[in-house]
């Protein structure tokens, strides 16, 4: 349980206390991808959880392997991602938008076909 990482200022964060955070951003994420029927907010969530996925990128590579920068560029690599993924959604919705007025799940549903 001693495990500690050394930030910018030299005090001593422990590991537990980045994980806690993901872990509130995670859990966060999909409690607001289940339950929001606007998919812009659906979109805002799928970001946290990949930001919380990030975080702990971040956090193993620095304290397992603090040398390299492996999860760095995982993390880089996910935040790529997330941003073609978001401009791919934002489309979608702004179709989604433009048809109906609003931007909820249910109007998906009318656009089969």
């Amino acid at each position: 349980m001693g495990e500690f990482l050394i930030n910018n200022t030299g005090d001593a964060v422990p590991v537990m206390a980045y994980q806690l955070v993901s872990l509130i951003m995670f859990f966060a994420g999909i409690y607001g991808f289940f339950t929001r029927k606007n998919l812009m907010m659906m979109l805002i969530a799928v970001e946290l959880i990949l930001n919380a996925a990030d975080i702990n990128f971040a956090v193993f590579n620095r304290y397992l392997y603090p040398g390299q920068m492996d999860g760095m560029f995982f993390a880089l690599f996910t935040i790529a991602i997330a941003a073609c993924e978001t401009a791919v959604a934002i489309a979608i919705i702004i179709n989604v938008y433009r048809n109906f007025g609003n931007a909820d799940v249910d109007n998906l549903k009318k656009m089969k076909g």
